[in-house]
């Protein structure tokens, strides 16, 4: 009969575990060796910037001369300026009108596609493609086709015997313009968005419906919509941040006129940094805007964890 085996030596059990350790570290540095460029990529062009914009926005500084502290003068002068005031009411309608209107036209149109006809690949192409293009082209495009004198829309108005418009020169019609080619291009992403989650509604529960007796409008209040919320949620939230962030496409067409009625809070933060030089100010400006940025994310993230409550309550 074989001898059983010697149990391990206090020694040995250190040794191991100082291989063990060793092992790990050698593990850990390589592994920090390949990640080190990528958090150095973001460390210098995120946190970097964010804490130098956030200690800049309470300093007065023209990006030329040193700077100086003046604290919360640049946020209280914020709440004085009507130059402000209008940018905020100007995105806030601005959001307003394009958030719904592109989720509403995008739903729709994810619908009308969401079924077998010919060339519906075509279809979903076409209608994707504007979404690609950079704002800064859609801006110059329309900027020719809305030319009050030279442009194509007026020379269509003019042949059907109607009066010629303003468009972007128009201090009443820019904003909405404006709104009209945001819808434009944005609609494409609310509708791939939706023709995804359409496809994963379950055809079963809409063939139970329709056994019940419901109607197309029945299946689409009580059955569809209700299955599609999530996505609703998650495009309500990126549409809204996405708007309140307009920048190239006011640069490219209105330079936020006329008259101001198109300067959006993005464009009055880049007026007031690089035309005026007054980068402390703009800065705080940013900041304000980055805060309602995260009041929204944070709102939305509550809801949705109210409502999954709600949801594992009911299941109960």
């Amino acid at each position: 009969m074989s001898s059983p085996p010697a149990p391990l030596t206090l020694s040995d059990h250190d040794r191991r575990q100082r291989e063990t350790r060793r092992k790990r570290r050698r593990e850990s540095a390589t592994a920090w060796a390949y990640i080190s460029p990528a958090v150095l990529v973001i460390v210098g062009l995120s946190v970097v910037p964010f804490v130098w914009s956030l200690m800049l926005s309470f300093r007065a500084d023209d990006l030329v001369t040193p700077s100086r502290w003046v604290g919360l003068d640049n946020y209280d002068a914020l709440t004085q300026d009507p130059h402000f005031s209008q940018a905020v009411r100007n995105t806030l309608l601005y959001t307003v009108l394009y958030v719904p209107l592109s989720m509403a036209l995008g739903l729709f149109l994810a619908l009308a596609l969401n079924r077998r006809i010919r060339l519906v690949g075509l279809y979903r192409t076409l209608i994707f493609v504007p979404f690609i293009i950079s704002e800064t082209a859609q801006g110059v495009l329309f900027s020719f086709i809305l030319d009050p004198q030279f442009g194509a829309a007026n020379s269509l108005l003019h042949a059907l015997g109607l009066p010629s418009q303003g468009f972007l020169t128009d201090t009443n019609q820019a904003l909405a313009v404006l709104v009209v080619i945001s819808v434009w291009s944005g609609t494409g992403f609310c509708v791939v968005i939706y023709l995804a989650a359409l496809q994963d509604v379950p055809p079963s529960l809409l063939e139970a419906a329709r056994l019940d007796g419901a109607g197309r409008l029945h299946l689409l209040r009580h059955v569809v919509l209700p299955t599609l919320t999530p996505v609703s949620v998650f495009l309500l939230l990126w549409q809204t941040i996405k708007a309140l962030q307009v920048f190239d496409l006011v640069y490219v067409t209105t330079k936020g006129g006329p008259l101001g009625s198109t300067t959006t809070v993005v464009y009055f933060v880049w007026e007031q940094a690089f035309k005026n030089f007054t980068a402390g100010y703009g800065a705080a400006a940013a900041y304000v805007l980055a805060l309602a940025l995260l009041v929204i994310g944070v709102g939305q993230r509550l809801v949705r964890r109210r409502k999954a409550t709600g949801v594992e309550g009911s299941a109960r």
